[in-house]
């Protein structure tokens, strides 16, 4: 995953003819200046102008060897030759079908979610809003994300089908755009800046004319990161962090440039495998995380666990390490919609705001004393 920050620059070639080379230079100069509305996200760039945009995926997925570009056009607006080549989409969108459950909030924030006519699994949706929509009808179940259902998706016809690949072999999104379906693929998984992921939301304003709205939600969103990392200012991270859990044979644990490890360093909280470099996971025996884990003051463990007992039940080693014993042992993951929906893996990636607030009255629970948790939830 890449961690860079504000690099994409748009080249276009001029064109060859020169009955309208004037023409096509004019309008290449234009593109070359104009300003990426994009702040924080490392992978996405939005170019605004007179009646489209231009927006830039780059480094979709890990190692990935290549970028993709899209022209977002509107009714009767003129698009340079030079970017003919590119796939065109037509904005406003009327319809459109995602394949991420993270992409649903960035809907609902913007009032679009009457748009999104179908996804895959659909239980694994959570928002009540959108779960009405399921069960009314309008959102339809298109298959799974490794296998969706083609021919209903030619039926159904949405204006795109937003989806995402994992590495460079994706027969799924090969067969889609065979078919003559309309595919923008998304790389908001990708990003590790905790105000990275959330900015993808202006990428759902261009798709639907609410840049203006887009714009106002995230200024806001990173007013509130901004507070919260304002009450931590003056603070050491002096309370020792151990995260994740044992998955099968293996303990994962976050990589130091992880979107994980950047919110216990912004929370002021001394996270035991920040100097492991990269992003992602990586995975280690129990044994050695029991070494370097078994005396950290906190414990936030991966799962659905609602009691320190049950936690022990899983794993009777559990009850070595000295946050079991102490009870100061916290889950994100508790938290279900009603068909089994994990609800932090929906809604805090376009909310990291409320992410670093909960972890901050973990760790410094004396600067939010009133506060309430939105993700967090400590083991009984």
């Amino acid at each position: 995953m890449k961690n860079s920050f504000y690099k994409t620059v748009f080249i276009f070639i001029l064109a060859t003819f020169i009955g309208c080379k004037k023409v096509e230079k004019l309008n290449d100069t234009k593109i070359t200046k104009a300003q990426n509305d994009i702040e924080y996200a490392s992978s996405l760039s939005i170019y605004k102008y007179d009646g489209y945009s231009v927006v830039k995926i780059t480094n979709p997925w890990p190692k990935a060897d290549k970028n993709f570009t899209y022209i977002l056009k509107q009714k009767n607006s003129v698009v340079p030759d030079s970017l003919q080549k590119y796939s065109s989409i037509q904005v406003p969108l009327q319809s459109i079908v995602v394949t991420s459950t993270t992409d649903i909030p960035f809907m609902e924030m913007l009032g679009v979610e009457k748009n999104l006519i179908g996804f895959p699994h659909t239980d694994y949706i959570s928002s009540e809003k959108t779960r009405t929509l399921i069960d009314n009808g309008i959102v339809k179940n298109v298959g799974q994300n490794e296998k969706l259902n083609i021919e209903k998706l030619i039926e159904l016809a949405p204006g795109v089908i937003m989806t995402f690949g994992l590495d460079n072999n994706n027969p799924m999104i090969d067969n889609l755009q065979k078919s003559g379906l309309n595919i923008l693929i998304q790389a908001d998984w990708m990003e590790q800046s905790p105000l990275g992921k959330a900015e993808w939301i202006k990428l759902f304003g261009a798709l639907f004319g609410k840049e203006k709205e887009a714009k106002i939600l995230f200024d806001s969103i990173v007013k509130n990161y901004n507070d919260a990392l304002a009450l931590v200012a003056s603070k050491k991270p002096e309370s020792t962090v151990l995260y994740g859990s044992m998955y099968q044979d293996q303990w994962y644990v976050a990589r130091g440039n992880s979107w994980v490890a950047q919110f216990f360093k912004d929370a002021k909280a001394n996270y035991l495998w920040k100097e492991l470099e990269g992003t992602g996971s990586q995975a280690y025996s129990f044994e050695n995380i029991l070494m370097k884990g078994k005396k950290a003051d906190f414990w936030i463990a991966s799962g659905s666990y609602k009691t320190v007992a049950e936690l022990g039940e899983s794993n009777p080693h559990y009850t070595q390490f000295d946050a079991f014993a102490k009870k100061n042992v916290y889950t994100f993951e508790s938290q279900k919609g009603a068909t089994g929906g994990t609800i932090y893996y929906e809604l805090a990636p376009s909310r990291p705001d409320l992410v670093l607030k909960d972890y901050i009255k973990i760790f410094h629970p004396e600067l939010l004393p009133n506060y309430t948790f939105t993700f967090a939830q400590k083991l009984n």
